[in-house]
């Protein structure tokens, strides 16, 4: 496997201070784990591993980057040999030290990932606190093959850049006669995230939910056929690192093969993944296998990951675009074989994009479904909210007045998504991964998934089986509704 030679994720901070006892993150009074104090849920801190027994190590700490010509401040995600994220082989487990370099607490998220609850590497269920500042915790679980990413949990450390690829492999990987290339997507703003959270609300304390009252409308707020579709105007949309300025070249082999792992990482933003005149093979969704589709365009939700085959022609050159929904805005990555000329290519498109929408999503099989059986318990699960004034909610709830989802262990679970506002929302679960079983109203045998996006005003059922005991967050992985209290919990009875 080849592994992108870019550093990731990181965040961007124009206000960071020197000073060592300065936390660039620290919000005013509130902050999620003291509200799940609040609730009284009690704290467990597994006991730590040796690190001579973990086999890899994670180190978040700070770096530059340079964005336009501008540099910025930002965090970094890199394993033991200084390489972004982290790459497993067939059958490895996850075995991991992580450290906290930074000046204040984080947390980072297996996205993808199943573990036990008191390892999916968040605060807000309360197994375990974040990770303070100079902090190794360690890590071990059966690794889920597959796609996957890193991303910090913790307050709006998101939004600075704190992602990372995390590719688990699986046996049958050897079996595909390909080149592996990781792109990670992100979106980036030379702005604090919490001043762009603040004015998005109007607010200046965050605590999930707790905020109310007219917004500072600094968002941009693009809509096409009556939905929004963008809460955030960035800087620059990134693809590993770069921008269409200075793009990421990939040279390929004469008539090469590539399997090009995508990640969207963005905070708040959905793309279309546009190859132009080529056509690519999507073979799987969220880090699951599908069944062979191929297509020019795919769309791609906050959060998601999708895998695709390319064909890279000898003396040809393939630029695979990320294009910003309802917006012109693009970014993107270059496949060339030997000797190809490589174009230069605009940040913007001659067109506004069109919404993200679940043309593909329809079209997906799983070729590992789950076992087919009734479902025992149905949840329907309202999705609310508007952008003005900016208020995000699952079924008129924020996330101190949740509505908690109870499930039991060896249950077939099915939620219903219905979505009542005028804007698209990413729903992810953790802990799990599910089946998507229908969209609006069609049933069908869709793709294994831990991510799915919910149309406006549209209605899309999941079914998982309940075969991991716990609390497990659900929420949009918009991170700006997430923290506008767009989020819940599945409990296990």
């Amino acid at each position: 496997m080849t592994f992108p030679s870019w550093e990731a994720a990181a965040y961007q901070q124009q206000k960071l201070q020197t000073d060592g006892d300065h936390n660039p993150m620290a919000l005013t009074r509130r902050s999620f784990l003291t509200s799940s104090v609040a609730l009284g849920v009690a704290g467990c801190l597994l006991p730590s591993r040796t690190l001579a027994a973990d086999k890899h190590q994670l180190t978040i700490g700070n770096r530059s980057i340079d964005v336009l010509g501008r540099s910025a401040k930002v965090f970094g995600l890199t394993d033991e040999e200084g390489r972004p994220g982290l790459l497993l082989r067939a059958g490895e487990p996850f075995s991991v030290a992580l450290e906290n370099t930074l000046n204040g607490p984080t947390s980072i998220h297996w996205h993808g990932q199943t573990p036990a609850p008191e390892l999916d590497g968040i605060s807000e269920t309360g197994y375990v606190a974040p990770l303070a500042a100079g902090e190794t915790r360690s890590f071990y679980f059966e690794a889920r093959p597959g796609t996957h990413w890193m991303h910090s949990h913790h307050e709006l450390q998101e939004q600075a850049l704190l992602t990372a690829p995390l590719i688990v492999q699986s046996p049958e990987d050897a079996a595909i006669d390909s080149q592996d290339v990781t792109l990670l997507l992100n979106d980036f703003s030379f702005r604090d995230p919490l001043e762009i959270f603040q004015g998005l609300t109007g607010s200046e304390t965050m605590d999930h939910g707790a905020m109310s009252g007219m917004a500072n409308m600094e968002h941009s707020m693009e809509s096409m056929g009556g939905a929004d579709l963008n809460d955030v105007t960035y800087d620059a949309f990134l693809a590993n690192d770069r921008t269409l300025d200075d793009p990421q070249v990939v040279r390929t082999e004469r008539n090469g093969r590539v399997r090009l792992r995508i990640i969207n990482g963005a905070a708040s933003t959905a793309f279309w993944i546009d190859v132009g005149a080529a056509s690519a093979t999507l073979i799987a969704a969220d880090g699951n296998r599908v069944e062979p589709v191929q297509a020019s365009r795919f769309p791609l939700a906050q959060a998601q990951r999708i895998d695709l085959l390319l064909d890279v022609p000898a003396g040809a050159a393939i630029p695979v675009f990320a294009r910003r929904e309802g917006d012109t805005a693009r970014t993107g990555i270059i496949l060339a074989a030997p000797g190809a000329t490589i174009e230069r290519y605009a940040g913007m498109a001659d067109s506004a994009e069109v919404p993200v929408d679940l043309s593909i999503e329809g079209r997906l099989i799983a070729t590992a479904p789950l076992a087919s059986r009734p479902a025992d318990i149905r949840h329907t699960v309202m999705l609310t909210g508007a952008m003005a004034p900016y208020s995000w909610t699952l079924d008129e709830r924020v996330w101190a007045k949740r509505r908690k989802l109870e499930v039991a262990e060896g249950q077939r679970v099915e939620i219903e998504f219905m979505n009542h506002s005028m804007m698209a929302h990413p729903m992810h679960l953790h802990g799990h991964h599910f089946q998507v079983t229908e969209i609006e109203g069609r049933k069908f045998s869709g793709a294994m998934r831990d991510t799915v996006l919910v149309p406006a005003m549209g209605t899309v059922v999941v079914a998982f089986d309940a075969d991991n005991p716990g609390r497990w967050l659900y929420h949009c992985h918009n991170l700006y509704h997430m923290m506008a209290g767009m989020m819940s919990e599945v409990v296990y009875t």
